[in-house]
């Protein structure tokens, strides 16, 4: 038989498979007597799925889980329908609650319970966050879609967020004596600003420095989430100062040690994308500095501005319709610029945006200088989605009750940095008194707390380029 044939009968044994592992949701009066499912069951969905391949084979099983082992629409309507009539007729409360706990009984889809027995496993969580890792991935190449599964992935992250509150997680250092594996898992997950080499990694971990993340108690050693810090004697204005291949330095002068630059933060698992860990882990490490070194006046991030040149191209295009009329340069700027790439639409510039050749000349850098800062400027704090920052990272630090404190140019010039965000940077910094106030003025009616620099940018924004 061909391969069509042996689908049918993977199929069969999904179901088969699935219709086991999954516990049915027992009848509401006898739900604190229910059985709880044989460990075995759940092991062996834990063996199968471990054993498909990563891809369209997981993609099926996932789908039909979501899709097959979801709420019981109907059993909801019967209940929805008690709540109503019990308060219609105005029945006494008791009575009220007790049929809106039913209908909350019933809201719960049948996978849930699945994900619970998984998650009391040895090992178990471990294997929900690769499972929500894949779902993830899924959902952003497409590759299972539709709203079951949606609905799927948004129960498993608020199950995952309770087991992994700030009570069960362990604050950790790492240092150059840590194990090896922590060291090369640190390495591996350094989102922002990749490890070249060993030598880079024990500069990272050495004198000047620090490096901390978060473990589970129920997965001790492994690093969820890393933050790294710089100790300097002022706020940083480029990464290059902070990353840069040398010897580690000198001991620590404790005394030289003024200031705490938070320059990168990475989630290490995918499964964990949505789950509140970055928050927690920069106040725990707040807290850390401030017992180690009470010295420390200043706080501030030096964070990279993913996503803007990609706007800013986005933006030359849309301006390429008319390209008598230049909106986001002064003439003076405009005719500077023409002069030095040889062509009075923005085709070049955008070319030159693109493929990172735009540095190597020193005259356009500096004259794109002023008009990128203020664009820069309002693409961070004009730039929204849904009334919040557009940019991720400022939205998180804003979030956290940081300060949109200033802008930096040139201050990462690697191909990454120049590539994502024209080589600018900016500090968000944290005045421990305001976050709180800052945290819920932004959240609450949407207000960026902001510098003169930043503000001033804006407004120069505002006066010489028009959206």
């Amino acid at each position: 038989r061909g391969p069509a044939g042996s689908d049918t009968a993977s199929v069969a044994g999904m179901e088969e498979l699935l219709s086991r592992s999954v516990p049915p949701l027992p009848p509401y009066e006898t739900k604190e007597k229910a059985p709880p499912p044989a460990e075995r069951l759940s092991a062996e969905f834990v063996r199968y799925y471990r054993a498909l391949e990563a891809g369209p084979p997981r993609a099926e099983l996932l789908t039909r889980l979501a899709r097959d082992f979801g709420v019981d629409h109907g059993r909801v309507a019967e209940f929805s329908a008690k709540v109503l009539q019990a308060r219609e007729q105005q029945r006494e409360l008791g009575a009220l609650l007790q049929a809106e706990d039913r209908l909350r009984y019933y809201l719960s889809p049948q996978y849930r319970g699945l994900f619970q027995h998984l998650g009391r496993l040895e090992g178990g969580l471990r294997f929900l966050v690769e499972l929500r890792g894949d779902l993830v991935e899924g959902l952003a190449t497409k590759a299972v879609d539709g709203p079951h599964v949606k609905e799927m992935n948004g129960v498993l992250k608020n199950m995952l967020s309770e087991w992994f509150s700030t009570g069960f997680l362990n604050l950790e250092r790492v240092t150059w004596q840590s194990p090896c594996e922590v060291l090369q898992k640190i390495s591996d997950s350094e989102a922002v600003h990749p490890v070249r080499n060993w030598v880079d990694m024990k500069r990272r971990v050495g004198s000047y420095r620090r490096c901390y993340f978060f473990s589970h108690c129920a997965i001790p050693g492994e690093p969820l989430i890393v933050l790294h810090v710089a100790l300097t004697s002022d706020i940083s204005s480029s990464i290059q100062a902070i990353v840069k291949e040398v010897p580690p330095l000198e001991t620590e002068d404790t005394d030289k040690i003024t200031t705490a630059i938070f320059y990168s933060i990475s989630l290490t698992q995918q499964g964990l994308q949505g789950v509140e860990l970055g928050t927690y882990l920069i106040k725990r490490v707040v807290k850390e500095l401030q017992k180690e070194l009470p010295q420390i006046k200043a706080f501030s991030t030096l964070s990279p501005i993913p996503g803007f040149t990609k706007w800013l191209v986005g933006l030359l295009s849309s301006q390429t319709k008319e390209p008598e009329r230049n909106e986001l340069f002064t003439e003076s700027e405009w005719q500077e610029i023409s002069e030095i790439t040889g062509d009075s639409t923005t085709e070049t510039l955008k070319k030159l945006l693109n493929n990172n050749e735009w540095v190597r000349s020193e005259k356009l850098v500096k004259v794109l200088h002023s008009p990128f800062m203020r664009l820069c400027a309002w693409y961070l704090y004009g730039e929204k989605h849904r009334g919040y920052a557009l940019n991720p990272v400022a939205n998180f630090h804003l979030q956290n009750g940081s300060v949109m404190w200033r802008i930096n140019w040139m201050a990462d010039t690697s191909p990454r940095g120049i590539a994502a965000s024209c080589g600018m940077m900016v500090n968000y910094r944290y005045f421990l008194e305001d976050t709180a106030s800052n945290s819920a003025a932004y959240l609450g009616t949407k207000q960026i707390e902001a510098s003169e620099q930043v503000l001033s940018l804006v407004s120069q924004f505002q006066q010489n380029s028009k959206l």
